[in-house]
C-alpha cells in the first residue's frame, strides 16, 4: 500500500469561502446572493416588468430544490439548470443571449472576485507536489469548473494540480464515487492511493473512505465537523499539512511492508 495522489477539496481547503464578501462590501457591492437575484430580475424586467419581489422568491425556491438535490442525489445542477428552473417557477422565458448572458454574469462573480487563499497554501502545495501528484475534486456549487480553474490561476496555485474533478463537469457531486474515481482515472492511481483533503466530514471523508481512500479534515477556516469526525488525521493549517501526509504516506508504506 501506498500513497501516490494528495486531492483537494477547493472551498475552505484551498480557498477562504466568502472571503470576497468582504471585498464586496467594501466596494458598495451587494452580496451574492443579492446580487445573483438581482442579475436575474434585471434580465427579465428589461424584456417585461416584473416585481423583485417575484424573482426573489423562485429564486430561493430554487435553491432550495437544489440543495435537496446536491445533498440527497450528490448533483450539482448547472448555474443553466438553475436558471431554467426559476424561468420555469415564474412562467417566463429569456431570449438565447440574454439567458446566456445572466449564464455567464452569475458564473463570473467568483472569478471577478474571487475568494482569497488560504494562508500558507502555495507554500504547502509546493512542498506536497515535490513527493506526491496532486489534484482538485471539489464541488462547483455556483462557480463552474471553468471558472474555478481561472480562480486557482489567479492565486498562482493550478499550476501544482495534474488533474480536476468538479462537480459540473463529473455529472455528481461529493460524496459520490465518481467525483473520486475521475481523480484516480486521470492520474492513472488505485483509489486507495489517494488521501482527500477537505472540511467536511460527509463529504470529503465519508466520501473517499467509502472507495477505501484515506481523508484529512482541513479545519483552518472551518471547524464545523472537527469533533465528529471520523477522518485519519485533523489538520488546522497549511503550515502543518505536508507532515500530516508524510506521516499518513509512511503509514500506509509500513502496513504494505
Amino acid at each position: 500500500m501506498s500513497i501516490k495522489v494528495v486531492s483537494f477539496d477547493l472551498w475552505d481547503t484551498l480557498v477562504d469561502d466568502d472571503s470576497d464578501e468582504a471585498v464586496r462590501a467594501a466596494q458598495g457591492l451587494r452580496s451574492k446572493r443579492d446580487e445573483r437575484r438581482h442579475l436575474a430580475w434585471q434580465a427579465l424586467n428589461e424584456i417585461e416588468p416584473i416585481e423583485l419581489d417575484r424573482v426573489v422568491l423562485a429564486y430561493d425556491t430554487a435553491d432550495a430544490g437544489f440543495n435537496l438535490v446536491w445533498k440527497q442525489l450528490h448533483v450539482n445542477w448547472t448555474v443553466e439548470q438553475r436558471m431554467n428552473v426559476i424561468l420555469s417557477g415564474l412562467g417566463r422565458t429569456l431570449p438565447g443571449g440574454e439567458l446566456e448572458k445572466l449564464i455567464d454574469d452569475t458564473s463570473r462573480m467568483e472569478v471577478e472576485i474571487p475568494p482569497n487563499p488560504i494562508a500558507d497554501v502555495e507554500a504547502s502545495l509546493r512542498e506536497l507536489s515535490e513527493n506526491f501528484k496532486l489534484c482538485v475534486c471539489s464541488d462547483s456549487v455556483v462557480t463552474p469548473g471553468t471558472g474555478l480553474r481561472q480562480i486557482l490561476e489567479g492565486h498562482g496555485l493550478k499550476k501544482y494540480f495534474s488533474a480536476f474533478a468538479f462537480s459540473d463537469e463529473v455529472g455528481h457531486s461529493k460524496p459520490h464515487h465518481s467525483m473520486f474515481d475521475t481523480a484516480a482515472e486521470q492520474l492513472g492511481v488505485e483509489r486507495h492511493e489517494i488521501v482527500h483533503v477537505g472540511d467536511r466530514d460527509q463529504n470529503d471523508v465519508k466520501g473517499p473512505h467509502a472507495i477505501g481512500a484515506k481523508a484529512v479534515l482541513f479545519t483552518a477556516t472551518r471547524p464545523d465537523d472537527k469533533d465528529m469526525t471520523t477522518a485519519d488525521a485533523i489538520c488546522d493549517s497549511h503550515k502543518d499539512l505536508p507532515g500530516v501526509i508524510t506521516r499518513l504516506a509512511q503509514e500506509a508504506e509500513a502496513k504494505g511492508a
